[in-house]
């Protein structure tokens, strides 16, 4: 009798284990173009001579605290309010707004999270592009776009420069980047990014692989700006091998007559106080809002914090990215947009906050419009985002 039930016992264990090994190798297998690659050559070489480089993996210098509890128990915290309940009010085109230069020489259209188009001084710059379903290594799982994008690729005007900021998937998005692999433009990524584009198909001469401070001058038809990858406090990684081993950073673009600032991802930091020394004052940042939690203070800024983190960097006029696409918290989606609102308001701070695809310029911000809904959202003494090593 005891060996029959053994038997049974032993032969469940071994189907439980040969579905999770069946399973986890389909996941790898269907992930496994989207992971990317390593770097190797040459660029594990300039990698490793990274003053951001120790013991194999990039670091912060203020390193980021994390509440491995709280963040367990986060999950009970989730708002019902997460995802929005109605379509958004998508300003569609189809780019011919492009078609003639922006009278003030500067002009941004918010493409949703931190997909934006950058018109500067007659050159055209597009950052972290995703036109792809999901957030996530697989077509059929992870967070999904609320919206399709306002402007399709092939209506979008002849792009400069593709900036990366990270390999996170809500930055780097393997369709997209197989999709634009073929345009004339260049692509400037942080160290060991630029492995991702390549095993994509983007040419290597036309991959600029940068570490902080580096600068590349991209020209357009119109003009030079001046790129400046700067630094910033965060990580990366596309699957749970290869963590920090690859650079996350801002860019701060330069021209003639116009800077704007672009935080990727980051928490706050002292840095940035010497960013706006250096590169600024900017006319211009886009600094992330959304996506936090008290448990993980440091990985990203805060709706309160960026706006502290436009002062530091010299802004004149700020815009909130990294929000209205995907639920990526536990935070309702329209929280981020109202405790933005208050900051700036104690700050007296100068807004810009466009509804997704909608272009502005920031010599004429106008007055903000709350194109989002009136849901319960918790403000910023109810749930504070304080990042760590910062006065």
């Amino acid at each position: 009798m005891r060996g029959g039930w053994w038997r049974r016992i032993r032969l469940v264990l071994s189907v439980l284990i040969a579905a999770a090994v069946i399973g986890g190798g389909l996941l790898v297998a269907d992930g496994w173009v989207a992971f990317g690659a390593s770097a190797t050559g040459a660029r594990l070489a300039s990698m490793e001579a990274s003053p951001q480089r120790a013991d194999g993996g990039f670091e912060n210098p203020q390193p980021l605290w994390n509440d491995l509890w709280g963040s367990i128990t986060a999950a009970a915290e989730m708002s019902p309010f997460g995802e929005p309940a109605e379509p958004l009010p998508v300003v569609t085109g189809d780019g011919s707004l492009y078609a003639s230069p922006p009278p003030s020489g500067l002009r941004v259209t918010w493409l949703g999270h931190s997909t934006t188009l950058i018109e500067i001084d007659g050159v055209r710059i597009l950052t972290d592009p995703i036109w792809g379903e999901r957030a996530s290594p697989f077509e059929w799982a992870g967070p999904k776009r609320w919206y399709d994008p306002p402007v399709a690729l092939e209506d979008l005007p002849e792009i400069d420069a593709v900036l990366i900021s990270h390999d996170h998937y809500d930055h780097l998005n393997q369709p997209t980047i197989e999709a634009i692999k073929d345009w004339d433009a260049v692509f400037i990524a942080p160290l060991g990014v630029g492995a991702h584009l390549a095993y994509w198909g983007v040419p290597e001469e036309r991959i600029v692989d940068v570490d902080w401070w580096d600068e590349v001058s991209v020209a357009g038809a119109g003009g030079t700006v001046k790129v400046v990858a700067t630094p910033a406090r965060h990580a990366s990684g596309r699957h749970l091998l290869d963590q920090n081993s690859t650079l996350w950073a801002g860019f701060a673009l330069v021209g003639d007559g116009h800077r704007v600032f672009f935080s990727g991802d980051t928490g706050l930091f002292p840095g940035m106080t010497d960013i706006g020394e250096a590169l600024g004052p900017f006319d211009l940042t886009m600094i992330e809002v959304g996506a936090y939690h008290r448990a993980w203070p440091d990985w990203h800024i805060g709706p309160e914090q960026a706006i502290r983190a436009n002062e530091m960097l010299r802004g004149e006029v700020f815009m909130p990215i990294h929000w209205g696409m995907w639920n990526l918290a536990m935070h309702g989606w329209t929280e981020p947009a109202e405790r933005v609102l208050v900051a700036a308001q104690e700050a007296g701070t100068t807004l810009v906050m466009p509804r997704p695809g909608e272009s502005v310029q920031p010599a004429a911000p106008g007055r903000v419009e709350r194109w989002w809904p009136e849901v319960p959202w918790q403000t910023a003494a109810e749930h504070p985002i304080i990042s760590r090593g910062v006065d």
